[in-house]
């Protein structure tokens, strides 16, 4: 199967599978705030994706990937996968149940917040055509140090986390947002391996650390 098939099929699963997640606990369609999140989620994908694939392939390749080859990570991915199946079901059963009450601003803003996370995950692919999505060095493979690697070590990591953090309540349910957070320490540990992966096999990635001081929050860590 070509790329732009395999792309294809990947990209309707996706769609499928967070779809079935948000509408079947919640037992209904009539929940907008998870068409909407679908929206945020997969319309820029499609444009974005579309021109990585005319303009980097490799890229969509990378991105493809999800058999770690670290054996840390394929510990740390089994929990992540976990968490996010769980925490994704919950929103749709507060919907349906009634159990937040959250004021409409709220909602939209965490949208927004959510959409700026994913666009940010799309300017680090931008940048970077080696963000794979599996912890590996390929050969010929470069430091990044511009553009959002200017303020973090890991601009991804924390694109994701704004999306994961802000996804209950742009769904509509804050008292789903502790699932949510708990994906965080998750990211922590496999960021830290990956600096020691990095630091290990990535020339001048030790010497890009003692000049990017902070690995995920700006001025904080």
């Amino acid at each position: 199967m070509g790329l732009k098939s395999r792309l294809a099929l990947r990209f309707l699963l996706a769609f499928g599978v967070l779809g079935a997640l948000l509408f079947i606990p919640a037992g209904s369609l009539r929940f907008w705030q998870g068409w909407a999140y679908l929206a945020i989620s997969f319309v820029p994908g499609c444009f974005a994706f579309t021109y990585f694939y005319k303009h980097d392939p490799q890229l969509i390749e990378r991105r493809m990937q999800f058999k770690e080859k670290v054996r840390e990570q394929k510990h740390i991915m089994t929990f992540v996968y976990i968490a996010w199946l769980v925490a994704f079901v919950l929103p749709g059963l507060d919907h349906r149940s009634g159990w937040s009450h959250q004021p409409l601003w709220i909602t939209i803003f965490s949208q927004a917040v959510v959409f700026g996370g994913f666009a940010t995950t799309l300017w680090v692919a931008k940048v970077n055509r080696f963000a794979a999505r599996t912890i590996q060095v390929e050969p010929g493979q470069e430091v990044i140090s511009s553009g959002p690697y200017r303020i973090v070590r890991h601009p991804m990591y924390l694109g994701a986390c704004a999306m994961w953090l802000f996804t209950p309540l742009a769904l509509g349910s804050y008292l789903t947002l502790p699932a949510f957070v708990l994906l965080i320490p998750l990211i922590v540990l496999r960021l830290l391996n990956e600096e020691k992966v990095l630091c290990q096999e990535l020339s001048w990635y030790a010497e890009y650390c003692t000049h990017t001081r902070f690995r995920l929050i700006p001025f904080v860590w």
